[in-house]
């Protein structure tokens, strides 16, 4: 009983993390702001699903693979948003008439 309340509390937490996100995505105006919010939310979320989807299912071999998954999730999300923010920063020329910018120095790459 108290492993399926934990699960239900686990997975709310990142369903509402996820909803906000999404509402954060549509709310900034500028591609850096809303790579930002997917980057973080998208990775806690997932992150308090998944735990609770570990917790629900006990402690077996496909806790053993979620929690892998987790990990995953925890060390690719950031670093995929990052590039993905560093080639927005190089193809788009009018981005530095939007938001502040880093130079990027081709020796940098």
């Amino acid at each position: 009983m108290i492993q399926m309340i934990l699960a239900i509390i686990l997975m709310s937490c990142g369903l509402f993390i996820l909803g906000i996100a999404t509402i954060g995505i549509f709310r900034f105006d500028y591609v850096l702001n809303r790579i930002h919010v997917a980057a973080k939310c998208d990775t806690l979320g997932a992150i308090f699903f998944l735990s609770g989807l570990a917790v629900w299912n006990g402690w077996n071999f496909v806790s053993l693979k979620l929690i892998l998954i987790i990990a995953f999730l925890w060390i690719t999300n950031p670093v995929v948003s990052h590039l993905v923010a560093r080639t927005e920063i190089r193809t788009n020329p009018e981005l530095k008439y939007k938001c502040e910018t880093i130079e990027v120095q081709q020796e940098d790459i």
